[in-house]
């Protein structure tokens, strides 16, 4: 079956099987940013915005997306052109070994769309269902918190 979706901003149409979840249709078509990681529900590394709402690629079904809007790592900003939540993990020193900082990033996204300035309890409530191993999450609050304030002080985003 095609499923068509936007994606990143513009339209697709992928095959997918009836019983495909997302994570292996955006794998498989290039879009590596979405990480498999447990693929029990439980770690965030999959993590993507489906209007405007994060879900877990691994658990969502890739006809689950019909006619609606995903938005991937990739279609945030780039390595030429971060996002401001981008820069702010950087310089926060929250990105170590990188895995799980996609599904971070997104998941600060949504959560900074929908609270702009938010405190320490909705940042960790947030980011509750993203695991990381390297970081101890001090780094990562500060960088959402960051991220927060350069938004706020209008920094330009891609």
């Amino acid at each position: 079956m095609k499923v068509t979706f936007m994606l990143n901003g513009r339209a697709v149409s992928y095959d997918a099987r009836p019983d495909e979840m997302l994570l292996e249709v955006l794998r498989r078509e290039g879009w590596l940013g979405a990480r498999r990681g447990c693929e029990d529900n439980n770690c965030g590394a999959c993590t993507v915005i489906v209007d405007g709402k994060t879900v877990l690629a691994c658990a969502t079904f890739a006809a689950q997306v019909e006619g609606r809007s995903v938005t991937t790592i990739e279609g945030l900003g780039d390595p030429a052109n971060p996002h401001p939540i981008q820069r702010a993990f950087v310089d926060a020193g929250a990105v170590q070994c990188g895995f799980c900082m996609p599904g971070m990033i997104l998941s600060t996204k949504v959560l900074l769309d929908e609270t702009p300035t938010p405190n320490l309890e909705a940042i960790q409530d947030a980011l509750d269902g993203n695991l990381c191993r390297c970081t101890g999450y001090v780094k990562v609050y500060d960088a959402v918190q960051r991220a927060a304030a350069a938004l706020a002080a209008g920094e330009e985003t891609t």
